[in-house]
Order: C-alpha cells, then sequence, then structure tokens
C-alpha cells in the first residue's frame, strides 16, 4: 500500500472571509493553524483529516465545477450523527439543497463558490451497496 491515510483535501475559493463563515461559523468545522504562503488561505480539521481552503488568485482558473448542485459531481462528504438534525439547520440557514431522505442518509449542498459537499450518516446506508 503507497498510502497511510487521507491526510487533507484541498478547495480553491474565492473570498476566504465568505468561505470561512460557511466551513467556520455554518458548518462548525474548527480552524487550525496554518503558514503564511503569501495567499489567503484558511486550514480546518474534519476529523482525523483537514480541509484546505486556498484563495485562488484573479485571473487563475483552476478548473470547471458542476454548474448545478449534483450528487455525481466531485465532492467531498463530511459525516454526520443526525441526518434530521443537519437538514433542519440547511433548511434554516436558506442553503439549496438535495436531500436523498433518511434512508439514504445524504445530503448534497454546494458551498459558495459552488463546490458540491455532501453530508452523510453512515448508520443510515451500512450494509447497502
Amino acid at each position: 500500500m503507497l498510502t497511510q491515510a487521507a491526510h487533507h483535501y484541498s478547495l480553491d475559493v474565492s473570498d476566504i472571509e465568505v468561505s470561512r463563515r460557511f466551513y467556520g461559523d455554518l458548518l462548525g468545522l474548527s480552524e487550525i493553524d496554518r503558514p503564511d504562503f503569501g495567499i489567503p488561505g484558511a486550514w480546518y480539521q474534519a476529523g482525523p483529516v483537514q480541509l484546505h481552503l486556498i484563495q485562488t488568485p484573479d485571473g487563475v482558473d483552476v478548473g470547471t465545477r458542476a454548474p448545478v448542485l449534483n450528487p455525481l459531481a466531485d465532492h467531498i462528504a463530511f459525516e454526520i450523527d443526525s441526518y434530521e438534525r443537519v437538514e433542519a439547520e440547511l433548511q434554516e440557514a436558506g442553503i439549496d439543497m438535495q436531500a436523498l431522505g433518511t434512508r439514504a442518509g445524504q445530503i448534497f449542498v454546494r458551498d459558495p463558490d459552488g463546490n458540491t459537499i455532501e453530508f452523510i450518516e453512515p448508520a443510515r446506508n451500512r450494509g447497502r451497496s
């Protein structure tokens, strides 16, 4: 095996302060220390894995995202402990979502930059293929 575990995921964002409100304030991830790389960014701890946000400099194209919310798009999945609570909090925050129901235990949203984010309650779909 070449790898031991996932260490971090990295997302490009256009405005780090807007992203901090989404990932820190709304999702509740803990921001951790980040070295000064000369460009704005933020790092978060998400269980044993980190999330690195990098503010893309103007004029830099790092690729395309799905034009609409789509569970098949590249995405990051965060484990949750209560599908119902997360669905209610996202609704209250006015976040557009695709909630696949309590049986699947999956909710998909987009962050302020259009990155697809999944929330999953693994116990809901154990043993399913």
